[in-house]
């Protein structure tokens, strides 16, 4: 048995996939349980190296009655609130980042999320681990809609939130062009899906947010003609299924969470990241980044046709 921990975000969980199958390689004998969130486990179930999903709360004990495993690993964090949780299970080998008390390899602040993980299994258990290796299955569920382009306007946190007044201009762009545009969300997300919609002149039947369930919106997204958001979730999604992206960042540099890089059927990029930040804003912040708040309009729309 191997246990995983990842209980975060939905886009920890994508930029963590790589690791976990670099896991599988390196015990494919084992069970391989992943410990994530209740609210991810039908997207976990998506992960073909992931045989079991465990429920769990970010940094609280885990509900483990089962012998201690052969292999925990921390694909959470670079320090111990995160490593007693595995250490917890008495497992008969523990891999995590160096911290007081738990050796291993060295974490690195700099480096891209998905490199960063697939080091610590490669470095931690000698096996290769892919950093592309993003992909999911799709949902044997039927996506709502097909072919459409997918405008997602919400975001974790204000500061990584482009206004949705931008939003609803790039919509019309994409609806004046004669695409089929929906606004993606979740359901606390559902009014400001709703207010980008009317800004864009679209219907009401052009909100899906709130109105899909998880494995829906994979499907969607993994059916999509193309995908515009901010730095967040669906972003690597959008990623796992290589559908085309325009992805905005502020606070972050893409440098650390952005997709990667694919050369589309006409030659470009795949994925288009638009940046004009430092690396020194909050992605945590109440406000409007200021470096996402210099992402025009325009430059969307002109990334958009390039894709498209």
């Amino acid at each position: 048995m191997a246990v995983v921990l990842r209980p975060l975000g939905l886009g920890d969980l994508l930029t963590g996939v790589p690791a976990i199958r670099a896991v599988r390689a390196a015990v494919p004998d084992h069970r391989l349980v992943l410990a994530t969130t209740a609210a991810l486990a039908p997207l976990a179930g998506l992960v073909d190296a992931v045989d079991e999903v465990l429920p769990a709360r970010e940094l609280e004990p885990l509900d483990w009655s089962g012998p201690p495993p052969e292999l925990a690993v921390d694909l959470h964090g670079k320090g111990p609130a995160s490593h007693v949780v595995v250490a917890d299970l008495h497992p008969d080998r523990l891999l995590t980042f160096d911290s007081p008390g738990y050796p291993g390899p060295t974490w690195y602040p700099d480096e891209h999320e998905v490199r960063r993980w697939c080091r610590l299994v490669s470095e931690g258990l000698g096996v290769e681990a892919d950093p592309d290796a993003l992909d999911l299955a799709v949902p044997a569920v039927p996506p709502p809609v097909t072919g459409a382009a997918l405008v997602h306007p919400g975001a974790a946190f204000p500061g990584r939130r482009w206004p949705p007044d931008r939003f609803a201009a790039v919509a019309r762009h994409l609806a004046d062009a004669g695409h089929d545009v929906r606004v993606t969300g979740g359901p606390a997300e559902r009014e400001l899906a709703c207010a980008v919609a009317r800004g864009a002149g679209l219907g009401e039947e052009a909100v899906l947010a709130g109105t899909t369930s998880t494995l829906e919106l994979a499907a969607t997204v993994a059916a999509a003609r193309v995908v515009v958001s901010g730095d967040t979730g669906v972003a690597h999604l959008a990623s796992a299924y290589r559908r085309p992206s325009v992805v905005l960042f502020g606070p972050v540099s893409p440098a650390l969470w952005g997709p990667p890089p694919r050369v589309g059927p006409g030659g470009g990029a795949l994925h288009v990241v638009l940046w004009h930040g430092d690396g020194t804003g909050d992605p945590w912040g109440t406000e409007l980044d200021p470096a996402l708040a210099r992402v025009t309009v325009a430059e969307v729309t002109t990334a958009l046709d390039h894709l498209l």
